[in-house]
């Protein structure tokens, strides 16, 4: 066999394997998952009920609970943290800076912690007579203990706090690697041009970090809506169904309430379908300039 023939069937087999493992462990149980929502029932005793479970979903309060929770956590909370992760970004990429390698570190050590015992953490230094409100409390901000956990609007802050402090360490690592690969030049020529900080950070910094900007919004809009750890461990969906999320409803479906394995599944694609719709959107935002 030549040369020739001999890498190509390589390259093919090199392509062909993951392929069919991707199709194997992704695509074919999405496939299974669309034949499950098309059915209703636990285990082996399903019946098949056709889009049903579709229309069932137009009609049930707690998914519209759980799938309003869902995006006011995304609308509050991914600005935010994008917007904090490209400060801290900025400030730890300066080069009189000393211990950016200690302060970097402390920034992005929250979202390797682990989830279980950060929540936990959160859930006490946001009890009635936790840290938070016995510190709000000395300074005089407040006369009595916030019920931070037991009301709805109190509870929804606290989950969206936990999620930004979480991921914003992470999100700053892919602003700092894009920081690092912008040429000095550039800014040393908008020095000449007389640019000052903030002039040079909305003209130079923010467009051309545009291409991370969209990264990370993409992966944080899909991370948020996919959300179940820090409402199920901190609220356990609570006050009522206030800070319930669509992940958290599926699990619900599926081993907490009846088994429901069909419904938890339209459930699931419906949430697939608005997290495809989104990135879409924020793909065409981002790139209707180029």
């Amino acid at each position: 066999m030549s040369n020739s023939r001999r890498n190509k069937l390589m390259g093919w087999a090199f392509i062909i394997v993951p392929t069919l493992l991707i199709v194997l462990f992704y695509f074919y149980p999405m496939f299974r998952s669309f034949l499950l929502s098309l059915n209703s029932g636990a285990g082996i005793n399903l019946e098949f009920v056709g889009l049903s479970n579709y229309k069932r979903l137009m009609n049930d309060p707690v998914f519209k609970k759980a799938f309003t929770n869902t995006i006011i956590f995304l609308i509050f909370q991914v600005p935010i943290m994008i917007v904090l992760a490209m400060f801290f970004s900025v400030v730890l990429n300066q080069k009189r800076l000393k211990m950016r390698g200690i302060f970097r570190t402390l920034v992005f050590l929250p979202s390797v912690t682990s989830l279980v015992a950060y929540s936990l953490v959160f859930k006490y230094l946001f009890a009635n007579n936790g840290v938070i409100n016995q510190f709000l409390m000395s300074i005089n901000l407040i006369d009595n203990p916030i019920i931070w956990l037991s009301h709805p609007i109190w509870a929804k802050v606290v989950i969206i706090i936990a999620i930004t402090w979480r991921w914003t360490g992470y999100n700053m690592i892919f602003f700092l690697s894009a920081l690092q690969n912008i040429d000095p030049q550039v800014y040393e020529a908008a020095d000449i041009d007389g640019a000052n900080p903030i002039q040079k950070f909305f003209k130079i910094t923010v467009p051309l970090l545009k291409p991370v900007i969209l990264f990370t919004s993409i992966t944080s809009t899909i991370g948020t809506l996919q959300l179940f750890d820090e409402p199920m461990n901190i609220t356990q969906g609570g006050p009522g169904d206030a800070t319930i999320t669509v992940s958290q409803y599926i699990y619900n479906l599926s081993f907490k309430y009846t088994p429901d394995f069909g419904y938890a599944s339209a459930v699931s694609f419906v949430i697939a379908v608005v997290i495809i719709v989104l990135s879409l959107v924020q793909l065409k935002v981002g790139n209707r300039d180029d």
